[in-house]
């Protein structure tokens, strides 16, 4: 595809560092990208350098995290102003709830017998690139791996690191309307992200679309990466019943067979593509 609207770098969570994500995505045909690192936008400037290079059009871009009905959920949030106050104050309290995070995943994991956690995690972060975030759940899980606490990643999130396990530690995010606020006082576009990913029940994942149109939302995420094309056909039920606008993205973190830049199932031809809007990213009320 040659567009991509949802991809993570190392400023984040992703393997590839922003300069090197964006070039992996023109070498696989890509031409529009949004970098949409997790509650960051520290990357930006360097992919939208190297996107200058390359011919390449970078859209500004976010993965906001917020809570709904005592759930995580997140918010992608497109062609906005980066230094609009709202958001900035938000990244900034996001960045210090993260690192507050970290520290206590690396309290819990030394009291059962696992000390230098936060230093191990960081240190493998930094072998990927300079981030000045802290590190992230997946770093946790190679520095467990390399201590030879854990005999692989996926044995990590299985004993200490998955949702409900001792290093699953709770964040105190904004509220849904809050982060759909935060994203619009930018003047951003706004989707919701991956909605089948989260463990509800139709109706439940209705009412969550319903709110997000009620907070302000724009479209919905009905493609992610290569998820089943069932999953597919009953997101853009949704989006055609609610009449929102639709996106779509690889949800790249790092190379492998089933995941990679600009690599996720089609769009429905009849649904509208958020990216059709971005020539109006100043007032994107306008053309609602």
């Amino acid at each position: 595809m040659q567009i991509d609207l949802h991809c993570h770098s190392t400023a984040s969570d992703g393997a590839l560092a922003p300069a090197v994500l964006v070039a992996r995505a023109h070498e696989r045909g890509v031409r529009v990208l949004a970098l949409t690192d997790h509650d960051t936008l520290e990357g930006l400037d360097e992919a939208r350098a190297a996107a200058e290079t390359l011919g390449m059009q970078l859209i500004n871009g976010i993965e906001l995290s917020c809570t709904w009905g005592g759930a995580t959920i997140h918010v992608l949030g497109y062609a906005f102003a980066t230094d609009a106050p709202a958001l900035v104050e938000a990244i900034a309290d996001l960045h210090r709830g993260r690192w507050s995070r970290a520290e206590e995943i690396d309290r819990r994991l030394a009291a059962k017998g696992m000390p230098g956690a936060l230093e191990g995690a960081r240190a493998v972060q930094q072998e990927l690139g300079d981030s000045g975030n802290a590190p992230a759940r997946p770093h946790f899980a190679e520095f467990l791996v390399r201590a030879g606490y854990v005999s692989d990643r996926a044995d990590a999130f299985r004993k200490w690191l998955g949702a409900g396990k001792l290093g699953d530690v709770k964040q105190h995010w904004p509220t849904l309307a809050e982060a759909v606020g935060t994203l619009r006082a930018a003047g951003a576009w706004i989707s919701l992200a991956h909605p089948w990913q989260y463990n509800f029940t139709g109706a439940k994942r209705r009412r969550l679309v319903a709110d997000f149109i009620q907070a302000g939302g724009h479209a919905l995420e009905v493609v992610n990466g290569l998820q089943p094309a069932d999953q597919v056909g009953s997101l853009a039920v949704l989006a055609r019943e609610f009449g929102m606008l639709v996106s779509a993205g690889s949800d790249f973190h790092a190379p492998c067979d089933w995941s990679d830049l600009g690599m996720y199932r089609p769009l429905p031809d009849d649904l509208p593509p958020i990216w059709g809007r971005f020539r109006h990213a100043h007032s994107p009320t306008a053309t609602l």
